[in-house]
């Protein structure tokens, strides 16, 4: 029987009518399945995008930052540590640099501001990650500031639309020309940002001449690494002394960890799914009891039905994976993932609009399609082998 049901076009013939005939209950399956791997796949994405990302902008920073502590928390750091760490053997690039946070009180807001030598070799390097062309003589002929979307918009919105007033630690306020704002690109770290020559930075957070927030500095040969910080430890006692590396390495465990909650709650939803799928299809109504055992009547071998049965399923599985991906990949890349992203993105602080680079981590989009696959695959062909395997007179009852 078998090769005459292969040999001829009546199985898929039989197949199709199948499909049509219980379109309802397929449309369900599908409808469920798509909605499940659409959440997980936009999370994947979301995840995937924002790492790509962030480690490709990490490329362009400093190898290490360095900065003084007393009684564990961060302090000004003298301005000749420079002198010092230049003199340590493999470092390279040392810069200084003032950065930290200014609070916009009256709106509970703050600005991430980065004052930098724009002579600085190192410092150029990392603006021109951000910026492609910058007039320097124009820049630094007045105090200028170059500022992310998010803060653009935010002072736009309360009428700082060409400059800002700073209110220094004395009680004086200090005007800033906005000279420029950063691309879009650049949201993902710089969208809360705001980036000045570093004694205009001094001033704003009333810093002395003598004193910076931190050091940055290179290290070319990576072998060296543990080295080099072992000997800072020895040279300053009090410092800490941040390495790219751990960096990365955070922002890799933040999106995974986010990432892996939505795993877990795809596993119990799918889960949860199957149980339900399975005791549906262990309740088969007695039409479809019914064409199994008339099948069986026919003649069709036990074998025949179970693989009418697993192409049936795999059409609905198919369709249901590539609707479910297609779907997130538009919802993400094209749409920008609205809602779903400010769960990774964060809105304590300002708004963040950020375009997300698409990246596909095909491993894992399989890994997910066997996940969800191989629990659907049983939840069919198991009640529909315990049918097959008993007399058709018995089936058809």
């Amino acid at each position: 029987m078998q090769n005459n049901v292969f040999g001829h076009s009546a199985f898929l013939h039989f197949l199709t009518l199948l499909l049509f005939k219980q379109k309802g209950k397929h449309i369900g399956a599908v409808l469920i399945s798509v909605i499940i791997i659409f959440l997980l796949s936009s999370v994947l994405f979301i995840s995937s995008s924002l790492q790509n990302s962030l480690l490709s902008t990490l490329e362009s920073q400093a190898d290490f930052t360095l900065n003084k502590v007393q009684a564990g928390r961060a302090v000004n750091t003298p301005v000749d540590w420079l002198d010092k760490v230049l003199e340590i053997d493999g470092v390279s690039k040392v810069a200084p640099r003032v950065y930290g946070r200014y609070f916009f009180t009256p709106r509970g807001k703050s600005f991430l501001v980065v004052g930098v030598d724009f002579f600085d070799e190192q410092s150029s390097r990392e603006l021109r990650s951000l910026i492609e062309s910058i007039d320097l003589k124009s820049f630094l002929s007045t105090d200028s500031m170059i500022v992310g979307e998010g803060v653009k918009t935010f002072l736009s919105e309360h009428y700082y639309s060409e400059n800002f007033s700073f209110k220094t630690p004395e009680g004086s306020f200090k005007k800033v020309q906005i000279y420029q704002t950063l691309p879009a690109q650049s949201n993902l770290i710089a969208n809360d940002m705001i980036i000045m020559p570093i004694d205009l930075a001094r001033e704003i957070f009333g810093l002395g001449e003598d004193e910076i927030t931190d050091i940055t500095f290179n290290v070319p040969n990576d072998a060296e690494w543990d080295n080099i910080i072992t000997k800072l430890h020895l040279l300053f006692y009090d410092v800490r002394v941040v390495e790219k590396r751990e960096v990365a390495k955070a922002y890799e465990n933040l999106y995974n960890y986010k990432g892996g909650l939505f795993l877990i709650l795809y596993l119990v939803t799918i889960v949860t799914f199957m149980l339900i799928l399975y005791q549906r299809y262990s309740m088969v109504y007695s039409t479809e009891r019914k064409e199994i055992g008339i099948l069986r009547a026919v003649g069709w071998s036990i074998k025949d039905i179970l693989k009418l049965k697993f192409y049936e399923t795999a059409v609905i599985v198919v369709i249901s994976f590539i609707l479910g991906v297609v779907l997130a990949y538009l919802y993400v890349f094209v749409w920008g993932a609205p809602l779903l992203s400010q769960i990774f993105l964060g809105g304590v602080n300002l708004p963040n609009h950020v375009s997300f680079v698409p990246v596909i981590k095909f491993g894992l989009l399989g890994s997910i399609f066997l996940f969800y696959a191989i629990p659907f695959f049983a939840a069919v062909i198991i009640p529909a082998w315990k049918i097959a395997v008993t007399s058709p007179k018995e089936a058809m009852l």
